[in-house]
């Protein structure tokens, strides 16, 4: 590598530049970001859009003595790239390299980790209120994007800022335009104004002497309000106590970094909107953002292309087929996303049921008590989720859906692993934290004719019902067709796969496909329970009773499990039946490969013919000194 960018291994080689070589530098980061996700796969657009604003944040504030936390942290590529990780970038999100998120044990500029969203105004808020109470004079910076604002989380921790005396600047990065920026010489120029010292010193005054003549106070203030709705957005951020300035081009390095400066100087809370573009400098992400999110391996010259021959379905695909299919056949139903529609597979449905599809926006609360209000109504709702989202809506599942045993469906995508993206994304604890739930139950399809299917016994119960199912594809199983395929399977029944000997493995969801191979080796039995909750007691008994031991096999928290649910059930039948628990252990799984985590944890075939050989061995041993 040539040029500024391998000069800069921290943020201080970054600060020793003038300014007039940041915009070179910016282009040799974009295009160095661009040529290394083609690569590795992982985030792109986002990244793309933050170069400029990242390089004025490294680059006016003294990290990492300063704080930034990035909000869900798509976007910290170009972070990591600065802050001496660049020639790491080629391990990103895969096993053993670096994550694709901030990470507080990676880095000491990772101030925060963050990977869900909403999070980064409370973080920074209690940073900068720590700084003042040690006595410490540092900025604490949050920056978060329009989406994130959506989360009630946010507007809660803004609530708390504004009352509060801590140096905190809150950055909303504003990247899906939906506010027209008024971008130009004049908007520079008051964002500077509306930024620098003597605007907030003379505000203060004001508002004392004013004070005391509260008409004339409110005169001033609605002047004041008057003459920045000339340039600048409703001021709904200063109605929570900060000093709210913008919009400004987040590209624009000539109008960020003398803002930024301004903003340094300054005490009590700031906000600063930028405005930036996915995708800038690429034009393919900057027409289709979406498609460029989170792409695996390309070549950037030709940018992402069909495969030649059609990938099986994923599981996300799936729900969308039956989504569309169940809507077709019963008017009742809508479809309920928080803001991952394309995650979900919900693009057909919304485009062919616009008026039965609601995208609350990342608000994983409210679209949970949502659903529920429409249950009330007689409407049939579906709530398609990220398992890992699931946990942040979990009092209003247990409060206002279970309680009162509302009838819906929640479809739980990402159950299990999910790869590149790593312990924050995992959906490894629906199992415990939904089994311990009155009403609610819990689907486990083992493919994706199973999911269908199940999806519809879901759908015909009166209480709430999950079906969890894992991110891309499955072994491929033909998907029913007509109406008759929408018929659901008896529900909390499960099905002998395989009759062996001696050992029965009982799988929940996907993990039967390597089961029934590792039950070829040892000659057991295998059951695909399908259920979680309820247990097929009479299926589950009956093989109990005829086999010397058990063991339970999922993609989830060995803790408080679906395995936990057999060795409860055992118990209450009094069967003192040896039970292995196989499934993810008592520690956050990080990020690589899918498969090869499975390997790793010996989940796959060969891993569970050995691990269950190994827990066999030593009765074997025993057996052979009786004998």
């Amino acid at each position: 590598m040539t040029g500024l960018l391998s000069t800069i291994d921290s943020p201080a080689d970054l600060r020793r530049l003038t300014r007039a070589q940041l915009p070179a530098l910016a282009t040799e980061l974009r295009d160095f970001l661009l040529h290394s996700v083609a690569r590795t796969g992982g985030h792109l657009s986002s990244n793309l859009g933050t170069v400029e604003l990242t390089l004025a944040l490294h680059y006016v504030f003294n990290t990492p003595e300063d704080r930034i936390v990035w909000d869900v942290g798509h976007q910290t590529y170009p972070h990591k790239i600065l802050t001496g990780r660049r020639e790491r970038m080629g391990s990103l999100r895969q096993s053993g390299g670096i994550s694709g998120f901030p990470l507080r044990s990676e880095s000491e500029y990772d101030a925060f980790g963050t990977a869900h969203s909403s999070t980064s105004i409370s973080a920074a808020l209690g940073m900068a209120m720590a700084a003042r109470q040690k006595g410490e004079d540092r900025q604490a910076i949050a920056v978060i994007g329009d989406g994130a604002m959506t989360a009630g989380m946010a507007f809660e921790a803004l609530n708390n800022a504004g009352v509060l005396d801590g140096k905190l600047l809150v950055i909303l990065n504003d990247n899906d335009m939906s506010i027209s920026p008024p971008v130009g010489a004049l908007n520079r120029y008051l964002a500077q104004l509306m930024s620098g010292r003597f605007y907030s010193a003379a505000k203060q005054v004001g508002k004392q002497v004013l004070a005391k003549a509260p008409h004339l106070f409110e005169l001033a203030k609605r002047l004041e309000e008057q003459a920045k709705g000339l340039v600048v957005p409703a001021t709904l951020f200063e109605k929570f106590g900060f000093n709210y300035i913008g919009p400004i081009d987040g590209h624009d390095l000539e109008s960020l970094i003398p803002t930024l400066e301004n903003i340094k100087q300054l005490e009590g809370p700031q906000f600063l909107h930028v405005v930036t573009k996915k995708g800038r400098g690429y034009d393919l992400a900057e027409a289709d953002p979406v498609a460029y999110h989170g792409p695996g391996k390309f070549d950037p010259r030709v940018g992402l292309q069909q495969p030649a021959t059609a990938p099986k379905p994923t599981f996300s695909q799936v729900f969308g087929r039956w989504l569309c299919d169940m809507a077709t056949h019963d008017n009742r139903l809508v479809g309920i996303t928080p803001a991952m529609r394309e995650g979900s597979g919900m693009v057909e449905f919304h485009q062919r049921f616009p008026d039965r599809y609601y995208d609350v926006g990342i608000a994983e609360q409210h679209a949970v008590t949502f659903a529920a209000g429409l249950a009330c109504e007689g409407i049939k709702p579906v709530v398609a989720i990220y398992s890992t989202f699931l946990q942040r809506a979990y009092d209003q599942l247990v409060h206002d859906v279970a309680l009162q045993k509302l009838p819906m469906v929640l479809a739980l995508d990402r159950a299990g692993l999910v790869g590149a993206d790593g312990p924050t994304h995992a959906g490894a604890y629906d199992i415990p934290f939904l089994r311990c739930i009155p009403n609610v139950s819990i689907a486990c399809p083992a493919d994706e004719a199973e999911c269908y299917r199940l999806l519809s016994t879901a759908y015909a119960q009166d209480h709430p019902v999950a079906v969890r199912y894992p991110r891309g594809s499955g072994v491929g199983t033909e998907l029913p067709t007509g109406p008759e395929g929408l018929q659901g399977l008896p529900f909390g029944k499960g099905e002998l796969r395989r009759q062996g000997r001696r050992v029965a493995i009982l799988a929940f969801g996907t993990l039967l496909q390597p089961a029934l191979v590792a039950a070829e080796a040892l000659d057991a039995t295998v059951v695909n329970m399908r259920w979680a909750k309820p247990l097929d007691l009479e299926l589950l008994l009956e093989v109990a009773r005829s086999h010397e031991a058990v063991v339970t096999l999922e993609e989830g928290a060995v803790a408080g499990g679906a395995g936990s649910a057999v060795l409860e059930a055992l118990q209450a039948a009094r069967l003192p039946l040896p039970v292995l628990q196989l499934g993810l252990p008592d520690r956050f799984i990080e990020h690589g490969d899918h498969g090869q985590l499975l390997c790793g944890l010996g989940l796959d075939a060969a891993g569970i013919e050995r691990r269950v050989q190994a827990w066999l061995a030593p009765a074997e041993v025993a057996k052979g000194e009786a004998s």
